[in-house]
């Protein structure tokens, strides 16, 4: 049996406001360094009263440029979250998902945005 080890995200973080993205990164490194030593992870969103996209992304997002999406459902879980930020959850991951499976048009529109182009 793997063992499951439990992450309240506001006790890492220090508060229930979870916005910025080196938060959500210091929550990532956790989650990495759990999934090396072969244990799942259960992501508990008590007491969070503020979420953003930004900390999801380097908390949760990036973890689909390392793992794949079957070892991901595997082997972390999430509670706790209420209705909307599930939602916002679950738009990261699929944005995440798609990203990291063809980043090229992604890549494409930010140079559209920012007025780059490779001539």
């Amino acid at each position: 049996m793997i063992d499951t080890v439990k992450i309240r995200v506001a006790d890492s973080v220090g508060s229930g406001f979870c916005v910025a993205s080196g938060d959500g990164q210091r929550i990532h490194e956790a989650i990495v360094g759990a999934f090396h030593i072969n244990k799942k992870v259960k992501l508990s969103f008590s007491e969070v009263t503020d979420l953003t996209a930004a900390f999801l992304n380097a908390a949760i997002g990036q973890l689909y440029g390392k793992f794949s999406e079957n070892f991901i459902r595997e082997y972390l879980s999430v509670e706790d979250l209420s209705k909307e930020d599930l939602i916002l959850f679950k738009k990261v991951v699929d944005r995440a998902k798609g990203y990291f499976k063809n980043p090229e048009p992604y890549r494409l529109a930010v140079q559209d945005v920012i007025g780059e182009n490779d001539e």
